[in-house]
């Protein structure tokens, strides 16, 4: 079983496949019948479970890596996958969207550089970002104490 440490705070993720694509989840977790022609989703099934939990800890690892310096889109994306040994690996279908949120909330403020011609978008973590940042990991510090105890 794989283990990650993330920043030696004491968390650690078991079995690193939970990070695996939601995209890959949805089209590949196994769908039982359910009534009037549409299918349900298998329970059972790892890969869902996989996918539910990684889209949940993307906006805490996308907050952790804007911690360290202000990033464009895919700088955050690479950085992600980098923290977590690849574990998670965020597309633009996931990390845009996450990035519109926390711009409209205030969790980090934008502004345009151009570089050798193109420009893009720098993301930078706020006061209220890094807030909610800790938060969340007094949040999931709680849930791991949670799960380790009904072990």
């Amino acid at each position: 079983m794989n283990e990650f440490n993330y920043n030696n705070r004491g968390i650690i993720i078991v079995d690193t496949l939970m990070f695996n694509a939601y995209d890959d989840v949805m089209n590949k977790s196994k769908k039982i019948p359910a009534t009037a022609g549409r299918t349900a989703v298998d329970y059972t099934d790892r890969m869902y479970w996989n996918g539910i939990i990684k889209m949940s800890l993307s906006k805490f690892f996308i907050l952790s890596v804007l911690r360290q310096r202000p990033m464009h889109g895919y700088e955050i994306a690479r950085e992600v996958e980098c923290s977590t040994q690849g574990c998670c690996a965020p597309t633009e279908g996931t990390i845009y969207p996450v990035l519109r949120e926390f711009e409209q909330g205030g969790y980090v403020t934008v502004h345009n550089e151009t570089v050798s011609g193109r420009g893009r978008k720098v993301y930078t973590l706020t006061d209220k970002g890094r807030e909610a940042f800790a938060v969340a990991v007094e949040a999931w510090m709680e849930v791991v104490a949670h799960i380790n105890r009904q072990q």
